[in-house]
């Protein structure tokens, strides 16, 4: 090997990629004439709203229910326009009240808080351990009077240790609300996730693995959860005069919001459901040659999975010894054509809750500062400080199923490369 590839690329070598990744848009890269076709069928047949339109055509989004139901094995799915919403819905509906606290972990996307308090409730932020999702032990140490629902979040595509939540809402009567939104198709310990809590919510926005821009759902094997979500995502739809919501008498009519999902989102889901289990393995096999590589350096910490079978695999993460080591590495490696990166540090990251600056400020979406004009809970940048030392010693490479078997080659390459000089 001549001195230009031995050398590091940030140094002046050769970078070791010799193309640059595809954008990190699982589902939405593989677009075809199957999407095309399903959103066009619905055009032709002018049904664009799930509940009616002309003719006899039967709805998409129902089609898409009853599909991700089967997937995710369970009874029920209900389509919304968000996870976002999803999640405000599914809590509501779950029966968690204005003033209730609903436990929520440090690592998540901002939208996983913003919905407990879209839902009229107060978010108790805790620590994440190795996995980076949610601490059981923490949990525990922040349940109160007040707390009635824990919100795990299988963050980029792990799985929460779902036995340890699962027992702790158990032991203190709590609701579990499974915010799948980043592991659409995970599992643990052979369960799909989504399918193990009261509810579990998964957004179908086009980062996500499967997409059509837009979308979100609720899975659930509770009929009542089921039916007073439908109502609430619906405007309060108890009056509709169909079967939408079996046994309407059971249940008192009360103001919804709109977020049901349309047709045109229905049509493309179904077709996307049906990438997703190709998608998912191209990630799994990409992810184990990039895992292998990092693995043979002792002194890079591969981040811990709670079920290693279910990850999706969406991308590779490890922890080194500092935050300064951590940002001298992805700098290299992002030299070498491997776009790696570091977390906690620069731009503000809005998955990481010491950014969060109007929750941490207690701000509701109201002048009034509702709902914590019902709580005296408070927050602060440095209240999960293991979550803050974990993120910045993380270093997180995407790993795009429109990688090819060489540019696997590469990063591989790459990864030895910068880890054998700087570690």
């Amino acid at each position: 090997m001549n001195d230009k590839l031995k050398e590091l690329a940030i140094n002046g070598g050769t970078p070791a990629r010799k193309s640059s990744n595809p954008p990190m848009f699982p589902g939405g890269m593989i677009i075809d004439e199957r999407e095309e076709q399903a959103v066009l069928e619905v055009l032709r047949s002018k049904r664009l709203f799930r509940y009616y339109g002309p003719g006899n055509s039967t709805s998409k989004v129902e089609e898409f229910e009853n599909a991700f139901s089967k997937e995710t094995g369970v009874l029920y799915t209900l389509g919304l326009n968000s996870c976002t919403n999803a999640l405000a819905v599914a809590l509501i509906a779950a029966g968690i009240n204005p003033g209730d606290e609903v436990i929520v972990p440090a690592y998540t996307f901002v939208a996983s808080a913003a919905a407990i308090i879209a839902a009229n409730a107060i978010p108790v932020i805790v620590e994440v351990d190795e996995s980076l999702t949610i601490d059981p032990a923490d949990i525990e140490r922040n349940i109160t009077s007040k707390t009635k629902a824990i919100m795990p979040v299988h963050m980029r595509g792990v799985s929460c240790n779902m036995d340890a939540v699962l027992n702790i809402a158990q032991k203190h009567g709590l609701k579990v609300i499974e915010d799948a939104a980043q592991a659409n198709g995970g599992k643990y310990n052979g369960k799909p996730l989504g399918s193990m809590g009261d509810a579990g919510c998964f957004s179908f926005q086009f980062h996500k693995i499967i997409t059509a821009g837009e979308g979100g759902a609720i899975t659930t094997n509770d009929k009542r959860l089921l039916n007073r979500a439908k109502s609430l995502h619906d405007t309060g739809a108890n009056w509709r005069e169909d079967k939408s919501i079996e046994n309407k008498d059971e249940y008192p009519i009360f103001p919804g919001f709109n977020f049901r999902m349309t047709e045109l989102t229905g049509a493309i889901l179904l077709v996307q459901l049906q990438k997703r289990e190709a998608l998912i393995k191209t990630m799994q096999a990409h992810a184990a040659r990039i895992e292998q590589a990092i693995s043979e350096h002792s002194k890079a910490q591969l981040r811990k999975k709670n079920s290693p079978d279910g990850d999706v695999s969406v991308c590779r993460m490890f922890f080194v010894e500092s935050a300064a080591k951590a940002e001298e590495i992805a700098a290299a490696l992002y030299a070498e054509g491997i776009p790696a990166e570091t977390m906690g540090h620069g731009l503000p990251d809005w998955h990481i809750y010491s950014h969060w600056r109007h929750i941490i400020s207690r701000h509701g979406n109201n002048d009034a500062g509702y709902p914590f004009t019902l709580s005296d809970k408070k927050y602060s940048a440095d209240m999960c400080p293991r979550t803050i030392s974990n993120l910045q010693r993380v270093i997180h490479i995407d790993v795009s199923p429109l990688l090819s078997h060489s540019d696997i080659d590469e990063t591989v390459e790459g990864l030895h490369k910068v880890l054998d000089r700087l570690l």
